[in-house]
């Protein structure tokens, strides 16, 4: 059965200034293609959207959207100063007899919307963007970065919502564990070219390295024959003139075809220099607690931080994971209690805010400001770990060019914001580096480059994210964050919360084993908030999380091949179809246990 389609560009191109993004591009997204946008920052993935929703005109080419076809476009930064509530937001587009739509879905996402515009939080106006857009009931849903500023417990409800949904749908996002979870399709942008490829983004990172193996293997040999024949030139010929002349041509085409290839651009490596060792204990908080407006953020909570350690910090919107990052590092004291910092401490702060950057400022002048007073000198010089280099220089280390340098900060995409932040970060030595939602606008690339950094750095890490892959890859220790004070402490990332559950499963049943009669259980379970009912599920799910988790990695394992998908393209496909069954399988179900543990905690009168 072959899907109609939904949208089509044809021979679209696109310039802004001297720089192409698109030429003659052709894309084709048909009903039911739940597919992945990738590229990396500024390859023009977000302007891409905006020419597949109809927001902006191609320079060339057309655009045909099917008869009938609806398509609904969550922004990556919407704009709602013209609004007054977000209530407002989400009914802006809608009849008032769709009214209720609005109601109900930020109900089941738990969100205010008589909250003033000007006061929303970046969650907040994330997840009204999400009411906005699944009350609208489109047939083609566009989203551009839409777990930026959401907690793990949104990223999962939407992951729900598009997996159990009718909905075709192009995501461009960097959360590799929800993009694995939803998509079936992959189109990459990639130096003004897209390609499509009919495979989810598991397979994207081993297509993406197998196409740029194969071009420098080209570009290797390309260079090579312009080598030779460069050399034959300056050498000298012996026969007739008018050959000679032929070969000189031929060499002047393999120079021109060299000079029209575009560059590959993406940040080399990212280096985190530790020159001054910290002490043993970094921190010690001892029962420190917090409240704000009787509302308490932490209870009794007790942690040490060891040198070297990769803390990660995890809960909802709202619950406190920045208050906390700051009573930690000395910026805010607890109500109670005590945190006793360590000896040589010199820290790095990533903060979400972007603060440490002046938007009216040129990217220039941020580099080579104070940090403390802010005054901006005339050098064109900057300290990067003890060492002066010239601004420029750095600056093109992460791929900022001469122009962007003099151009304010306000002017650069959220990309360019947080590698400049990171240009700025690293240009000090630190031992202690803090990361509050360091993934949020970062490419692919850049991700991979920021953890293998943490991997070789010999600091402490303390890190907030919602992205479950880059805190598996990372942390060594996870403060889960639970809500009403409470904060429980595991060892490794997000996936090891629920093999410790498990664990804690098989345990409890154990001692349920010696329990002679059913009412002291059902006595317990209405004490913690819980029927039988749902207490007896809560100890198996931990079991089929584990269950689940196993025959993922099996399948992982067999699919980490490079060369089955060459060998055996049915077996492939099979594997990697089964494959998404199952992690959605398993979202759902990781859904469901945090639901039913948050539950647990609550007590009853």
């Amino acid at each position: 059965m072959v899907n109609s389609p939904l949208l089509q560009l044809t021979d679209v191109s696109l310039k802004f200034g001297d720089k192409e993004l698109f030429v003659n591009l052709n894309m084709l997204i048909k009903d039911g293609d739940r597919a992945a946008l990738i590229g990396c920052n500024g390859s023009g993935k977000s302007t891409l959207l905006k020419i597949i929703s109809g927001k902006i005109e191609a320079d060339y080419g057309s655009r045909v959207v099917s008869k009938g076809t609806a398509i609904g476009y969550m922004e990556q930064d919407p704009k709602l100063d013209k609004f007054g509530t977000l209530y407002d937001f989400t009914v802006s587009s809608l009849d008032p007899s769709n009214y209720y739509k609005v109601e109900y879905h930020a109900e089941t996402l738990g969100i205010s919307l008589k909250t003033k515009c000007q006061d929303a939080s970046g969650g907040e106006r994330r997840r009204a963007s999400l009411v906005k857009l699944f009350s609208e009931e489109s047939d083609l849903l566009l989203l551009d970065e839409p777990t930026n500023h959401l907690d793990i417990e949104g990223i999962i409800w939407l992951e729900r919502k598009l997996i159990s949904s009718k909905y075709s749908f192009l995501i461009i996002s960097h959360d590799r564990t929800f993009l694995n979870n939803l998509t079936r399709q992959t189109f990459w942008v990639d130096r003004a070219v897209v390609r499509k490829r009919e495979l989810g983004f598991i397979t994207f990172e081993d297509w993406r390295d197998k196409i740029w193996k194969e071009e420098d293997q080209q570009s290797h040999k390309l260079d090579m024959k312009i080598k030779a024949e460069a050399r034959w030139a300056v050498e000298g010929i012996s026969g007739r003139r008018k050959r000679n002349m032929g070969r000189l041509r031929a060499l002047d085409n393999l120079r021109e075809t060299k000079f029209e290839k575009i560059k590959r651009q993406s940040l080399k490596s990212i280096e985190i220099d530790t020159d001054i060792k910290s002490g043993q204990k970094v921190i010690e908080a001892m029962d420190i607690s917090k409240a704000f407006d009787g509302n308490e953020i932490i209870r009794k909570f007790s942690l040490k931080v060891a040198r070297g350690e990769r803390i990660a910090i995890v809960g909802s919107n709202g619950v406190g994971k920045s208050t906390l990052i700051n009573i930690l590092t000395g910026k805010v004291p607890p109500d109670s209690g005590k945190v006793k910092m360590g000896t040589d401490l010199h820290p790095a702060i990533f903060d979400q805010n972007r603060d440490i950057l002046d938007d009216d400022l040129s990217l220039w002048e941020n580099l080579t400001s104070d940090p403390i007073t802010n005054v901006t000198n005339a050098s064109d010089q900057v300290m990067v770990r003890g060492r002066p280099r010239h601004v420029m220089g750095y600056l093109k280390e992460f791929l900022f060019s001469e122009i962007q340098a003099r151009m304010p900060v306000g002017a650069l995409s959220g990309g360019e914001k947080a590698r400049l932040m990171l240009a700025k970060i690293l240009s000090k030595s630190s031992n202690l580096l803090v990361l509050d939602e360091p993934t949020n606008d970062f490419d692919l690339e850049t991700l991979d480059l920021l953890q293998e950094a943490l991997d070789e750095y010999l600091g402490t890490v303390i890190l907030v994210s919602h992205d479950r892959d880059f805190i598996n890859r990372v942390s060594t220790k996870t403060l889960l964050m639970l809500g009403d004070g409470l904060i429980r402490e595991y060892n490794g990332g997000w996936s090891d919360i629920f093999l410790k559950e498990s664990e804690k499963s098989d345990h409890n049943k154990s001692r349920a084993k010696t329990k002679k009669k059913l009412g002291h259980q059902n006595k317990q379970n209405s004490r913690i908030g819980l029927s039988f009912t749902q207490s007896h599920r809560l100890q198996k799910l931990p079991e089929e999380i584990e269950r689940l988790s196993g025959k993922i990695s099996e399948l992982e394992l067999i699919l980490s091949d490079g060369d089955l998908y060459s060998k055996d393209e049915k077996r492939f496909l099979k594997l990697s179809k089964a494959l998404t069954l199952l992690q959605n399988k398993l979202t759902l179900i990781e859904d469901e246990w945090l639901k039913l543990e948050e539950l647990s905690e609550t007590k009853v009168n």
